[in-house]
């Protein structure tokens, strides 16, 4: 009878990659995958938020409760950063951190066999270099991820994942041509490249080698047709980035740039490396090359020492810039971080008022974006079937939801003339 297992992912698209190619490791030693009641279960951890250290734990709980004689390991940047935690929670067999996830496999094996558990568990040291993780078959049918780098070297005062995750390491370009490759041979048509900081990508590398590079040679590929990006820091994005990312001509137009504040006072409290003004100029700059681009971003609001002035002027740089997209996030103290011993915490209350007020803005300005693209004719892949009778979804290049009630197959890429917004996504039809 053969074992089975279970993973169980928490956090990032990250993590949700590397799950993914943990998955085709224990497929790959005849184990196979099952929702309940496994003979193991690996819990993949995040640590972003203290939610994400809650919710790590109770999945952990949770895994234990369904079979009580199961293999429990826990690997990821809660194990990382809190090993000591994690060995006090009742029934875990086995701990890994964030750069070794590939030995898990190894690891509940040698369980099985030896019943001999991972305990030196006080202090992992987070290697130079990236794992050896990589995936053929994904979950999502018609785009797929691929992990181009891991690491940060930013420090932002308010983060643990430098701690977590380590200093920067990436992938060789090699291997991630030849994965783009056998995901091709396996139909999907949209490659998302992938990291912690992936507009780093080369850095640690002696050779003169940058993610443009990993971009003109995925569009090499035949059979791919579009790559997008995850998101990006805007001190990355210059002139000579966007004409050669333009010119491949599968570059998706959509660009994720984590903001975190509208405010200078506050980003210089966060340690962002960048101003308002600099971010402006980034905009500008994209839009020079990819008018219609969708623009996304991330805020941290209440961050220690924001004051209604700094909201306000978040509030209105907001509104300035137009964003398609925004993802409100309150600050969050994470212990082992500059933020958390800063004086001058915002209080929960005018946090979630002041979010209320960003949300009712971002509302506003993403469907105004939304409504621009009324007569407009979008390249969308389409995806899957929608609660609407008839109608398929997917996105557009630039990161819209869109609905056709035109006949099309799932993992087909047509272009759509957009004729009304309902809500948050587009209705369209099929002009080719």
């Amino acid at each position: 009878m053969k074992k089975t297992f279970n993973i169980k992912t928490l956090g990032c698209k990250v993590n949700q990659y590397e799950s993914e190619a943990i998955e085709e490791l224990f497929k790959k030693r005849g184990f196979e995958k099952k929702e309940e009641n496994a003979d193991i279960y690996v819990i993949n951890t995040c640590t972003v938020t203290n939610m994400s250290d809650r919710k790590s734990r109770q999945t952990i709980s949770k895994a234990r409760k369904e079979n009580k004689d199961a293999v429990i390991a826990v690997i990821g940047c809660y194990s990382q950063v809190k090993a000591d935690e994690v060995k006090k929670i009742d029934g875990v067999d086995i701990i890994l951190g964030s750069r070794n996830k590939e030995e898990v496999v190894d690891l509940c094996e040698n369980f099985i066999k030896n019943n001999e558990k991972m305990e030196d568990v006080e202090e992992f040291s987070i290697g130079e270099a990236i794992e050896d993780l990589e995936i053929s078959n994904q979950a999502d049918m018609t785009r797929a991820y691929i992990k181009i780098q891991d690491g940060c070297n930013m420090y932002c005062s308010y983060c643990l994942i430098p701690y977590a995750r380590g200093n920067i390491a990436s992938r060789d370009l090699v291997s991630i041509i030849d994965e783009a490759k056998r995901l091709r041979d396996n139909g999907y048509k949209e490659i998302v490249l992938t990291g912690i900081h992936v507009a780093s990508y080369g850095k640690d590398f002696d050779l003169d080698i940058s993610l443009i590079d990993v971009i003109e040679h995925i569009a090499k590929i035949d059979g791919i047709e579009r790559i997008r990006l995850s998101s990006m820091e805007p001190r990355h994005i210059d002139r000579e980035f966007l004409k050669r990312m333009k010119d491949t001509k599968k570059a998706c137009d959509h660009f994720h740039l984590s903001l975190q504040s509208g405010s200078d006072d506050v980003l210089k409290l966060m340690n962002r490396k960048y101003t308002t003004k600099v971010f402006k100029e980034k905009v500008d700059l994209i839009r020079e090359y990819f008018p219609n681009a969708g623009l996304t971003t991330d805020i941290i609001v209440g961050f220690p020492n924001e004051s209604e002035k700094n909201h306000e002027e978040t509030k209105n740089f907001v509104k300035d810039i137009k964003f398609s997209k925004t993802h409100l996030f309150k600050y969050s103290k994470r212990d082992g971080t500059k933020a958390a011993s800063m004086k001058n915490q915002v209080d929960g209350n005018i946090k979630k008022r002041r979010s209320k007020e960003l949300s009712e803005i971002e509302k506003e300005i993403s469907h105004e974006f939304l409504d621009k693209q009324i007569g407009k004719t979008l390249s969308v892949l389409f995806e899957t079937k929608t609660e609407l009778d008839g109608y398929r979804s997917g996105y557009s290049t630039n990161y819209l939801r869109v609905h056709s009630k035109d006949r099309v197959e799932i993992n087909e890429i047509k272009n759509v003339k957009i004729t009304q917004r309902i809500d948050d996504y587009l209705i369209g039809d099929i002009v080719d």
